[in-house]
């Protein structure tokens, strides 16, 4: 009778060790599920951000004064774009430069604006842009003429995936105000085809 239960005990707990998962293992399994499903996750967030490229236009020492006396600090101006339609600029201070270009990344990506290419790699249409006393002209150019501009206004017009177009600066020289200047020449761009859908015209007749 002992022998008869023994056996008996062994084929239940073998079966049991050989047959089902045990805990352990199961928590094992959805561990290794998680780490792979955090390594896509890491792998897409890469990927979104190798999209951008990010240039610096300007690194300035700044002060504030406080009670004690002046609080230094350094500001930077980063233009960010994908070079496919979508550019923005942000401004970020902070106590290093590392800390200050990192701001201004994060603020960049926040104020993209989305810029209608043509087959060519230009801007549909003439367009003027003004931030302060900084005014920007842009206009479209034929195949093959590069990006005519300077400053701060070449490096958003680089990263906008703009290559044909001729710009000119009409007012301040300061980089920021040209940089805003020339997002809000981008941003009043509109295509002919979207023209013609608000003013309620076929194709045909803006052209003609």
């Amino acid at each position: 009778m002992t022998d008869s239960k023994n056996q008996s005990q062994n084929k239940k707990t073998s079966g049991s060790s050989d047959g089902a998962p045990s805990a352990d293992g199961r928590q094992e399994n959805r561990r290794n599920r998680g780490d792979k499903r955090g390594g896509r996750r890491d792998r897409r967030g890469q990927e979104r951000d190798s999209e951008w490229q990010e240039r610096v236009v300007q690194i300035r020492r700044v002060s504030k004064t406080v009670k004690g006396g002046k609080k230094m600090s350094f500001r930077a101006i980063v233009v960010v774009g994908n070079e496919k339609g979508q550019v923005g600029v942000g401004v970020g201070k902070a106590g290093d430069v590392i800390g200050a270009v990192r701001k201004g990344v994060a603020d960049g990506k926040k104020h993209l604006v989305r810029v209608p290419l043509t087959r060519n790699s230009s801007i549909p249409t003439l367009s003027n842009g003004r931030d302060g006393a900084a005014s920007v002209l842009i206009r479209p150019a034929a195949p093959g003429t590069g990006v005519i501009a300077g400053g701060s206004i070449r490096t958003v017009l680089e990263l906008a995936g703009i290559k044909n177009v001729l710009a000119k600066r009409l007012g301040s020289k300061t980089p920021l105000n040209n940089a805003r200047a020339a997002m809000v020449a981008l941003s009043e761009l509109r295509t002919h085809k979207a023209t013609a859908k608000e003013r309620g015209i076929s194709l045909e007749q803006i052209y003609s």
